[in-house]
This record gives structure tokens, sequence and C-alpha cells, in this order.
């Protein structure tokens, strides 16, 4: 927007804008601001309350600075009050935001109420725990305040958002049906939205619902663009619909739209699932700039075919080539050594983990070591490890070395990781389906019968899809 006052161009504001920032500096600043008159301008001033609220330079004054100079100032007015609010919450202050948002609603500015510029930044640092009861209030205050029709899409595009992080896809549809001509940025959250639970079993036919919104984008006058083909993309390898992520691949090369890492990322992702990993290379080799996702999804890829060899030829070019390493792609790197059964390997990766890269081995990296030595046929040291973890074991990690106990003929061991496991989920029928089979495995039909009676005892169901042995023929 151009600025048409003078003094939007004063030299005291160039000042605000070094990076050499002091708090000694800037408190001079903010002197000749009031000396100056530039205290009396609204522009100048909102320059003053955004640089005081940005780090390093608020960890040093204290936020507090920031909120007494909005008090103080003679015309207080919310595009002031927003223009702090939006940057205290886009840097983590969601607390102080919301507290500044308080003194909004309760009309201590000049402007009688929150208009369409105060609740976008809020909505979107209230979609993470612990804030987002706070973001169910602000939507029902933002009904109160601003008439449905004025609604501004920024505002609709970050109400979409919130309920989309939020898990709340049906609210999340609801919201976006309302809008009679949607713009990009609505249709981007809403394709997201259900690209993002395509793979939850809880969100049964998201993808293909992403699917059907996309074609219900071209039918409008709206152009997609790389956000819009990400969700696409996303959800095709989701539903393993290849010859449709080949098609969503063709359009962003037809439509000359710009193959980034998020693209890039998305193709590798798609093709990987969809088992076509030589396109999944190809797409690789071809990106101009790769970082940490892009490395990350191609390691995976190859982790799920099999190809461990080649997993640890790419991690070392990642690493040559400077790109960071993450605790995900040592998560991929355990997968693949997994896979492909290299346990000196793994477990040589596993050890140096915090020395090699400074990454303390969460769950799911143990998760992926006690697979490696469970699929090895090594319980001893596994359960070793499950003992001397920091973590407490969950259930995956006792379903993982269950069914290595399965193939590798190990009821004893197999008979404690599901002990381990019902006294983890006690209600859960499927984990009694598994010691009933693991019994019947062995022939050992009375103890069979004894689960079911359990299982007859305590009112639990077998879980869906699963199959208890039956024992009343020869064929069990």
């Amino acid at each position: 927007m151009k600025r048409s006052h003078p003094i939007c161009d004063h030299p005291i504001l160039l000042l605000l804008e070094a990076k050499t920032q002091t708090p000694a500096t800037f408190k001079q600043i903010h002197a000749q601001f009031i000396t100056g008159g530039l205290a009396l301008h609204t522009y100048p001033l909102s320059r003053l309350l955004l640089a005081a609220s940005l780090p390093p330079l608020s960890f040093a004054l204290g936020l507090s600075h920031a909120v007494s100079i909005l008090r103080r100032a003679l015309r207080p007015s919310a595009f002031l009050a927003n223009t702090l609010l939006s940057s205290l919450a886009a840097h983590g202050y969601t607390h102080l935001a919301l507290s500044l948002y308080s003194e909004l609603l309760l009309c201590r500015f000049d402007s009688p109420k929150p208009n369409n510029h105060t609740y976008p930044s809020l909505l979107k640092a209230c979609s993470h725990p612990p804030w987002l009861p706070h973001g169910l209030a602000l939507h029902a205050h933002l009904i109160k305040c601003i008439d449905g029709d004025a609604l501004d899409p920024f505002i609709r595009a970050a109400l979409l958002s919130f309920y989309a992080k939020c898990g709340k896809l049906a609210i999340c549809r609801h919201l976006f049906d309302q809008i009679s001509q949607p713009d990009l940025p609505a249709w981007n959250c809403i394709l997201a939205a259900y690209a993002r639970c395509s793979n939850d079993a809880e969100s049964n036919g998201s993808g293909m619902e992403t699917l059907f919104l996309f074609q219900r984008l071209q039918l409008s006058s709206t152009r997609p663009n790389e956000i819009t083909l990400v969700a696409l993309i996303s959800a095709c390898g989701d539903l393993g619909a290849l010859s449709q992520g080949m098609w969503a691949h063709a359009y962003v090369e037809r439509n000359d739209l710009i193959v980034n890492c998020f693209v890039g990322t998305a193709l590798i992702d798609m093709y990987s699932k969809c088992g076509r990993l030589d396109l999944a290379e190809q797409v690789f080799a071809g990106l101009p700039e790769k970082d940490t996702h892009c490395y990350n999804v191609m390691i995976h890829g190859l982790a799920i075919h099999g190809h461990g060899r080649r997993v640890f030829g790419l991690f070392d070019s990642m690493r040559s080539d400077g790109v960071a390493v993450d605790d995900v792609t040592l998560v991929a790197v355990m997968s693949a050594c997994a896979h492909a059964g290299l346990v000196d390997e793994g477990r040589r990766y596993f050890g140096r983990m915090q020395v090699d890269f400074g990454i303390v081995p969460k769950i799911e990296h143990y998760g992926c070591f006690l697979d490696l030595l469970g699929r090895a046929g090594r319980f001893e040291e596994a359960e070793q490890v499950m003992r001397q973890m920091p973590v407490k074991p969950n259930a995956v990690m006792y379903r993982t070395l269950l069914g290595a106990c399965r193939i590798h003929n190990k009821s004893e061991v197999g008979e404690r990781m599901i002990e381990n496991l019902i006294r983890l989920e006690p209600e859960h029928g499927g984990n009694y389906v598994l010691l009933s089979n693991m019994y019947a495995d062995t022939n050992r039909w009375d103890d069979v019968r004894r689960v079911r009676k359990v299982m007859k005892d305590k009112g639990i169901d077998k879980t869906p899809g699963s199959s208890l042995v039956e024992i009343d023929g020869s064929d069990a």
C-alpha cells in the first residue's frame, strides 16, 4: 500500500529496522518519538509497537514494555491493538495476545469492538493445545461482534484452518459450504483438511472427498496453486490412487506450477506409497533444492521397499549436502535397517544418535530398534532394551515383538508380550484374540478355551476384522 503521508518516511522509522537494536537504542528512539511528535500518529506508533514485540528485543525489554506503549498512547485505537496482538500471537505469546484481546473486547480503546483484523492471528495461535478452548470462545465472540455478511476472506480462512487443525472436519466442511464463492485460501484450507485426515481410520472417505472437491474447484473460476496440488497429491498417495496422482503431476507441469520442496515431497511420497519407486526417485533427482522433508520421504520410500543399502547411500549424501538430519530421518533409517535385516547397522545408528546428531532417542526410535531386534530373533536383547528404556513401552512395541515371536515360534516371549498388552489395554478384545491365536499356534486348546471364557466373563467382544480361532474342529 502506497504511503501518502510524509511522516511515513520519517528518518527515525528507519532506525527501528536496524538489526543491531538494543534496549538502550530503542528507548532513545522512543524518546525521539515523544519529543518529535511521532507518537501522536498511528502509523509510526504501530512500527514502534511492532519493533518492541519482536525477539530478541522483546526478550531484553520484556513484553510489558510494548503493552505499556499501547496503553499510554494518546489515541490507542483498535488498529494499534491489532498490530501488537498479531505480533504477539505470531511469536508464541498467546497468553498475552488473549489478554490484550480481552481489553479490546471490553472497549478500552477508541474502537467500539474488535474488527475483522482482530481474529485471524488469534485463531491461528489457538489452533494448538492447550489453547483450543479459547479458539472456540473466539468463534463465539466473532459471531457476536461481527455480522456474518461482513466477514472477510481472511477470517473465513482462519476459521476453516482452526477447525481443520482441531480435527473437527464436519464443522470445517459446514463453514466452507456456507461460503457462496470460496476464494483460493478457503479451497486450500478445506482440501488440506480432508487430505490430512485421508489416512485416518475415523475419517472414512476423506481422501475421496479431496478428489471430489478438487473437481468442484476446477469448475469454479478459482485457479489452483501449489498448495492446492500438495493436498490433492497427498490424498492420492494415501488412497493409492496412482493414475490420479500422475494426472496431478501432469497438471503441475502443464500449468507451469513450481515443483518446489513441498510439491516435490508430496510427489515423492505419493509415488512411493503407490509402488512406483522409480518415479519417486526421478522426482527427487529433478528437484533443484532438497530440504530435510524431501530426503526424509525418499529415505522412507526406499526403506518400505526394502532397499536398506541404498538408504545408507542417500543418508550419506544428505549429510554431505549439509541438509539437517532430524528425528524423522533417523526413524526412516532405523526402519530401513529393520526391513532389510541390517542389525549391526541399525544398532550403530541407534547407539550414536545423540553423539552424532544431538537427537535424544524418542519412543518412535525405540520402536524401530525393537522391530529390528525382533525381526532378527534377538528377543533377549529386545526385552533388555525395553527394561532399560527411559520411556514406558506402549502397545505398539508389544505388538511389534509379538508379531516377531509368531514368526520365530517364541511362544514364551509372546505370552509375556500379550500379558503386558492386556495390562495396558484390559478392554481391548484384539489382545485376547492375539493370545488365543498364540496358543492355537502351539496346539494349546485348553488355553484357547480359557481365553475365550475370560472374554465372555468380562463381556469383551473381539475386534472387528480379527479372527478368533475356532476349536470345535480339527482345523483351528
